[in-house]
């Protein structure tokens, strides 16, 4: 885990730390909606999601992956920039057996989401899977109000499916796409075995999204430390 860290945080300068605000009472009548846009990839991949703005930085990071369609099986950080351009915050399960000089990794349950997305247009990079290296665009597009009768979080929309895991990142993406769409391709049987017989760049319906609680997938995390 910590070999991972420390690629990973070898890209970016050490971080500030972020800024905890106490949350006021009417978070609880708001939603916050985002689009996450995975980068590097034409045509894009994104999704359309609504989450509560009580929400911590784990309880998106489990929205996030379960409207791309991640398994939640690899490391992940959230990344912004901190009490200036020059430095960085780091968001996501602390590494305690992190290296001398590497990035601290700050716990995301510990922090609000709307701490850092204070207006629209506001963004920050999710990456997921420091082996893979695949980074989200992730930009508020609005704070609404809850609907009364509404369950969040939600996806709205999105297009194209998700790559599948551990396919090697953008470029191991992309060859996996040339071998499926030519049928004399060398590794073309090979790599529809591998993804379990088909798979459908194109398809996405954001009515198939199911979220998961992330208090229970925070426990869970936590007891298998």
């Amino acid at each position: 885990m910590a070999a991972a860290r420390k690629k990973a945080a070898a890209r970016k300068k050490a971080p500030a730390r972020a800024p905890r605000a106490a949350k006021p009472a009417s978070r609880a009548a708001q939603v916050l909606q985002f689009k996450i846009t995975l980068e590097g990839i034409a045509p894009p991949i994104w999704r359309r999601i609504q989450v509560p703005a009580e929400y911590t930085f784990w309880d998106l990071h489990v929205a996030i992956q379960d409207a791309m369609g991640w398994d939640d099986c690899h490391l992940h950080q959230f990344v912004f920039h901190g009490e200036d351009e020059s430095s960085y915050v780091y968001l996501g399960i602390p590494d305690d057996e992190g290296v001398e000089g590497e990035a601290e990794i700050l716990p995301g349950w510990e922090y609000g989401v709307f701490d850092q997305f204070e207006r629209p247009g506001d963004r920050v990079i999710y990456e997921y899977d420091f082996g893979d290296d695949w980074e989200h665009g992730v930009l508020l597009e609005e704070i609404l109000p809850r609907a009364a009768r509404g369950r969040y979080p939600r996806c709205l929309a999105g297009e194209r499916a998700c790559p599948p895991e551990d396919c090697g990142g953008v470029g191991g993406y992309e060859r996996l796409l040339a071998a499926l769409r030519d049928p004399k391709h060398a590794d073309r049987a090979e790599l529809l075995a591998w993804i379990g017989g088909s798979y459908d760049p194109e398809a996405f319906d954001a009515g198939q999204v199911r979220f998961h609680d992330p208090r229970r997938r925070l426990k869970a995390m936590l007891g298998a430390e």
